[in-house]
């Protein structure tokens, strides 16, 4: 038995203005293409199949055209919802998909059988046994009790996504005690777990509720594919809890190490797992310094595009100009610095989608105040203190920032003139 696991498309993903859908259609004919080479019996996508609740059109077109695909190819799909897709959304054409040998889990079921099923090799046998649990949202899974404290509600929330695990682990055996010969059960999810490492792009999901889930409590699975965390990764020093990780970079923080999909074998029910690397469909790059440095970095880059453009272009090789972040060192600090950057990468194959100035004082200063109480300060300096948290980088971010403190000063005034009207009313 091959499966295929791969989770965090976020088909519809808008970066910095730019559609993902070129990169998106590269990485599924890529994807697809793994899938004949290697004769897999089933994909698994482990969540976050889009970047929103409400995708374009253009990203539900990608999402049906690849199921399409998909069909022709013989090899099952599973979808799990994440916490960036819509339940109502993937429900919607859950029944006809399942028509094209696609089974949708959009959410949390009444029935917990429901979310556990055989998976038939392209003999028709069962191979495995998937428990196929998508996000689960606090509120599908646990009733929240009058005083309770934040601690109580994240042991409650454990203990619920655990006792769910393992009561879909329990009717797994019970399928597995049923046949011929040993089959493998795989687990799935979307959450995040202790020790798993992130990036930018990753939104917390259980803020205020559960951090993390401990590794330890999933339960004796042969293997647990796992989505929410965008870089490829082993759990609890284990061979067979792993994230995928996204196909594509979502943020510019995710560019150090390959991005991949797993390819996992089953020998009876012991897995071995490759890490099948995705080509670089976008060009992506960090440059940071201060202005001298970052031309030299620039030029380079286009260097090297130019030289990219002398080769003839492969199958996923797809010249483009080079999407940069520019991170400008302190000493650097201007105030035309959007101007000087757009010389440097004039008539070059670059497009600059952040520049921002390094945070180095900022932060300091940050951790300075830290253990200041609210008591210690003014409203004007508490207010100071939150504008210190934003990002102010860009000329339109400081001429924002000026709106925004001249209309804090506007009210802050108002306000002092009512109390000031209250007291002598009352006088």
């Amino acid at each position: 038995m091959r499966i295929i696991h791969t989770s965090d498309w976020h088909l519809g993903q808008n970066f910095y203005g730019k559609s993902r859908a070129r990169e998106h259609r590269a990485f599924m004919d890529w994807l697809l293409e793994q899938i004949a080479l290697h004769k897999v019996d089933a994909l698994i996508i482990a969540g976050d199949v889009f970047d929103t609740g409400t995708p374009p059109s253009y990203a539900r077109a990608l999402y049906n055209q690849f199921i399409v695909q998909m069909q022709q190819s013989e090899c099952q799909l599973i979808i799990l919802g994440g916490n960036h897709d819509s339940v109502s959304t993937l429900s919607e054409s859950k029944e006809l998909l399942a028509c094209l040998n696609a089974r949708v889990i959009p959410g949390a079921f009444d029935n917990i059988s429901e979310h556990v099923f055989e998976l038939n090799n392209r003999q028709g046998e069962v191979g495995a046994i998937v428990c196929a649990l998508p996000y689960l949202r606090p509120r599908d899974i646990v009733l929240s009790q009058a005083g309770q404290s934040a601690a109580d509600k994240q042991q409650q929330l454990a203990n619920a996504i655990a006792a769910l695990y393992q009561d879909s682990f329990v009717v797994a055996q019970g399928i597995q005690a049923k046949q011929q010969a040993p089959v493998p059960i795989i687990a799935t999810g979307h959450l995040t777990t202790v020790g798993a490492s992130t990036s930018e792009s990753v939104r917390e999901i259980y803020i205020g509720s559960l951090d993390a889930f401990n590794a330890n409590l999933f339960p004796a699975a042969d293997y647990i594919a796992l989505g929410h965390i965008h870089r490829p990764q082993k759990i609890a020093k284990t061979e067979h809890i792993r994230y995928s990780g996204s196909p594509i970079p979502l943020s510019f923080d995710e560019l150090n190490g390959d991005k991949s999909v797993f390819l996992v074998e089953f020998d009876g029910t012991s897995p071995t797992v490759t890490g099948l690397i995705v080509p670089k469909f976008q060009p992506l790059a960090v440059i940071k310094g201060d202005l001298a440095h970052i031309e030299t970095q620039i030029n380079r880059l286009a260097a090297e595009a130019a030289a990219d453009e002398a080769i003839e272009e492969s199958g996923n090789q797809l010249n483009h100009n080079t999407w940069l972040s520019v991170e400008v060192s302190e000493q650097d600090y201007l105030s035309d610095l959007q101007t000087r950057i757009g010389e440097l990468i004039d008539g070059k194959p670059i497009e600059v989608l952040q520049l921002k100035r390094a945070r180095t004082a900022r932060s300091a200063q940050i951790e300075r105040i830290d253990n200041e109480i609210l008591a210690e300060l003014s409203v004007t300096e508490v207010f100071e203190r939150r504008l210190a948290q934003e990002e102010w980088s860009t000329d339109p971010q400081l001429q924002t920032r000026g709106r925004i403190k001249a209309q804090f000063q506007q009210v802050l005034a108002s306000v002092e003139e009512s109390l000031i009207q209250g007291v002598e009313d009352k006088a």
